[in-house]
């Protein structure tokens, strides 16, 4: 069965600065990364986004179908610019971002790809919950429910959008329960709800709505929760030139792990711990791999090792 993964999400250049100073000029987004990794691995990849008709649209364009992503959902709109982030790596190479945005009145003119059974939806980052694009979210998420696909949400909720929490909850929680699994980092769960410890975390916040939840927190373990047991993945150590699309790509792993081990909708909620070691590990194995470059998704030769 070939399998698709359909992910929604902006698209955006990272620019990268190191010491005041410009390294790298990068096309990336927080699914869109996640995508041009699965992309690499030769899965069957959609991205739902949008970008402007000028010279950083056309090389984000180019990237994806260089990288075998299709673009046919990819709205190009006249008005407006492609947005562009600067990126401040900082001694541990994090980063600290500022972001230039121009869209247009009219957003995400697209229309809804094929999606079947079993199939995967990325969704995560402000894309998922802010206002403006609700409408064509939750057509996709309902779409894929419908179909029986798999939801995979990343929250990805940064800083910049902490003051907007309170507003945004219920969208949160609605994404929350949409999803079959879900994924968080430690700060995405401070910024939200003010909450440091994951078994909180899931008690409080996202048991009700969802069974499998992966908590991530930077360099230390990756924790699981399932209605069932909880397990904790020490994170190999490994030498970081940039930690930008390191979560992103965990998410890339997570998925490819899902695809490689068959694992259907309907046998999320009853995975046996030895189905989550070989799932978590391959989104380490990406994650990590992220990290020894600054180009937000994993390489052609990683891709190539790890295929075999």
């Amino acid at each position: 069965m070939n399998r698709k993964v359909i992910g929604i999400g902006e698209t955006i250049l990272d620019i990268l600065f190191r010491d005041g100073q410009p390294q790298a000029a990068v096309p990336g987004g927080s699914v869109y990364n996640a995508m041009i990794s699965l992309g690499r691995m030769g899965v069957d990849v959609t991205f739902i986004s949008e970008t402007g008709n000028d010279r950083v649209g056309k090389m984000i364009l180019d990237n994806m179908r260089a990288n075998g992503v299709r673009t046919d959902n990819v709205n190009v709109f006249p008005d407006g610019k492609s947005p562009v982030s600067l990126a401040f790596l900082n001694e541990r190479n994090d980063a600290e971002y500022i972001f230039y945005k121009d869209y247009p009145r009219q957003r995400l003119d697209v229309t809804m790809p094929d999606i079947q059974a079993d199939d995967i939806v990325m969704i995560g980052s402000y894309f998922a919950v802010t206002p403006v694009l609700r409408d064509k979210v939750k057509e996709l998420l309902d779409l894929a429910q419908g179909r029986g696909a798999i939801i995979y949400y990343d929250v990805n909720f940064r800083s910049t959008h902490a003051n907007e929490a309170i507003k945004l909850m219920p969208t949160i929680l609605e994404n929350f329960e949409y999803a079959d699994i879900l994924r968080g980092s430690s700060e995405d769960f401070r910024f939200m709800f003010g909450l440091d410890d994951p078994k909180e975390v899931y008690r409080q916040k996202v048991s009700f709505y969802c069974n499998p939840f992966i908590y991530t927190d930077g360099a230390r373990d990756v924790s699981l929760f399932t209605r069932t047991y909880a397990k904790r993945f020490p994170v190999p150590e490994v030498e970081t030139v940039s930690t930008i699309g390191a979560g992103d790509n965990f998410n890339a792993g997570i998925v490819y792990g899902l695809i490689q081990n068959r694992i259907r909708r309907s046998d999320i909620d009853a995975l046996a711990e030895k189905d989550w070691d070989d799932i978590i590990a391959c989104g380490l194995a990406f994650g990590c791999e992220a990290c020894r470059s600054t180009a937000n998704c994993v390489s052609l030769e990683f891709a190539e090792s790890f295929r075999r």
